[in-house]
Formats: C-alpha cells, structure tokens, sequence
C-alpha cells in the first residue's frame, strides 16, 4: 500500500457545495469519488429509497475500503452530520492503514439553501427538491464536527454495546461487513 492513501471524508449540510470540493479532491488528490446522491436517482429514482441509501452507503464505504487497501486514495462524499458516523469512517481508514482527511464545508444558512434550490431548478436530474421540512430536519440532526475530531488525536471509544467503530459501523450501514473481521 502507498504511503500517501487516503480517505477524503466530505462532511457538511445539503446545499454547502461538498461534491464541488470533493470533484476537485478527486482531481488533486487523484482519488476516487464516492458519492451517493448520484447513484440513488439513477439506481431507484429517490434520494432516500425506503432505507436502500443506507445499503448503498454501506457497499461505497466496503469500496472506499477495499481501494485504501489497493494503496489509492478515496473521496467519501456522504456529508456524514453525526460524529458516530465520522469516527466510524475514520476508523475505517485506520483499519486499512490509510491516512484520514476531514473536509468540513459550511455556508450561511440562507446561502445553503438558496444554493440547494438553484442545483434543482437548473439540473434536476442529478439532486433532490429539498423542501423546508428536509432543510429542517437536516439542522436538527447536523452535529458539527469537534475539535477532537478535527485533531490528529486516538478515536474516540465507540457507542456503548459495540466493542469497536467498526462493528459500530456494520450496524449503522447494514450492507457494510464487520472489517475488523477481515484482514488487515
């Protein structure tokens, strides 16, 4: 594996332009680009798809494993709004011997959303029409990252009843084996 893998991870509310910066990380950082909005419409027509995005999310996050592993760099462009999810990601990373980048992107709340209307009114076919409710409930859940996340420091310890993020992590994205199983 090369020294310089690295997992790319985009995180930010709808509408603050991470696929922007993750398709520019995809060109700088010569990594490949995960990003699940452009797979959901394609493959079933919805952004949420009664809970198939988690299924989704859990088969790009095994990819961006199994690529690490390959020794390239991957971009994982999910947004990922709770720290669970992040230091699962990270733990991912880790477990396949790769350096781990956070990309935290943010816009004025106003500016998001005007942002996320002109994507839909302009090019529908590759995003979602994001009502009020969807902004909201987006805010609601939205955990900006802290500065231990943010820092170089060790995981955090994973959620009570999981022995590790990544057995954390097989719960959260069920199509996503548990990797601690498996071979470095």
């Amino acid at each position: 594996m090369s020294a310089t893998a690295t997992l790319h991870l985009m995180v930010g509310l709808p509408g603050v332009g991470k696929t922007t910066v993750a398709r520019g990380l995809e060109d700088t950082a010569r990594a490949v680009r995960l990003t699940p909005d452009e797979w959901m419409i394609p493959l079933f027509g919805d952004p949420e798809a009664d809970g198939k995005r988690d299924i989704l999310e859990g088969r790009l996050l095994w990819t961006a494993h199994q690529v690490l592993r390959a020794g390239a760099s991957v971009v994982v462009d999910f947004g990922c709004w709770v720290a669970a999810e992040r230091w699962a990601v990270r733990a991912i990373a880790e477990h396949a011997d790769a350096q781990f980048e956070m990309h935290v992107v943010d816009l004025p709340d106003a500016e998001r959303r005007a942002r996320a209307a002109g994507r839909w009114e302009s090019d529908p076919e590759t995003t979602f029409d994001l009502q009020e409710s969807d902004h909201e409930r987006a805010l609601a859940v939205f955990e900006p990252p802290s500065a231990d996340e943010l820092g170089d420091g060790p995981l955090a310890s994973p959620p009570r009843g999981f022995s590790s993020w990544l057995m954390w992590a097989a719960h959260r994205w069920p199509s996503l084996p548990d990797l601690s199983e498996q071979r470095r």
